[in-house]
């Protein structure tokens, strides 16, 4: 894509002891790769120059890459983004993202802008279904009384209107908190909790990687593979509840907090 987009573009491929360079000119092969002499190591360097042709401005702007980046990391477990930027008069400046839990630090680092205690239990997992042809990897969970935080993310794309994804994580969260309620004779009525009482103080992130996502919408932020739902509903009441029975405790607050709201209301 960046090649599509600029004015000009080169890389350069570390491999087998050699470096090789090529340039773009508006996506269009300006020469052969040239072997430009010896190397250690491996790996790729991209550079590109906006096209202004395309652009209203070719500015980039620190912070919104370094959030990306950032997201990115979260998105792909213990993988490394370094982002420098040389811009400035004073000096260069720099970041550095790796997180090693993935998506649970992507839940406690939300959870930690709410401004409530984070409990030390962040409930994680990761599957992989090949009835949706993909993985998924879901970390959530509940503290204080906050609105409910779900993000949802396809290909390490933020599908912010939701989808099929989404609605199958709380389909798993309500049939697990439903499902243990009933199992214990707690009153959980004929109905699964709704919806919104179980989001109470809910923060997660549900993250999948398909290998053809189908998306409803010129805007691709609303997932639309119909056998994604049930896929990750049965994943998520599969792992989630397991972990209410190996950690009976923190269950029964749980879901009795989410009972007790439900009934009140």
């Amino acid at each position: 894509m960046p090649n599509v987009l600029s004015s000009r573009l080169t890389a350069e491929v570390r491999h087998g002891g050699t470096r090789r360079v090529q340039e773009y000119a508006r996506g269009v092969a300006a020469a052969r790769p040239v072997a430009t002499g010896p190397t250690t190591g491996s790996g790729t360097v991209i550079a590109f120059w906006p096209d202004a042709e395309l652009f209203e401005t070719t500015r980039c702007s620190f912070a919104v890459l370094a959030e990306r980046f950032r997201q990115v990391s979260f998105l792909n477990r213990g993988l490394g983004i370094s982002l420098t930027d040389e811009r400035p008069a004073g000096g260069a400046r720099a970041v550095s993202f790796r997180f090693p839990d993935g998506v649970r630090d992507f839940v406690a680092a939300l959870h930690a802008e709410t401004g409530t205690f984070l409990p030390p239990d962040v409930i994680g997992f990761e599957h992989e279904d090949p009835r949706m042809a993909g993985t998924m990897e879901v970390a959530l969970l509940w503290s204080g009384s906050h609105p409910e935080r779900v993000r949802g993310f396809t290909n390490s794309r933020a599908t912010r209107q939701g989808g099929t994804h989404v609605d199958g994580f709380r389909d798993g969260v309500a049939a697990a908190v439903t499902a243990y309620a009933r199992e214990r004779g707690l009153p959980a009525g004929d109905d699964a909790p709704r919806a919104a009482r179980i989001g109470d103080g809910l923060t997660a992130v549900v993250s999948v990687k398909l290998d053809h996502p189908e998306y409803l919408g010129a805007t691709r932020e609303l997932l639309g593979n119909t056998e994604v739902r049930g896929c990750v509903g049965e994943a998520v009441r599969e792992h989630l509840g397991r972990w209410f029975e190996e950690q009976p405790q923190r269950a029964a607050q749980i879901v009795d907090r989410i009972l007790r709201t439900d009934h009140r209301d």
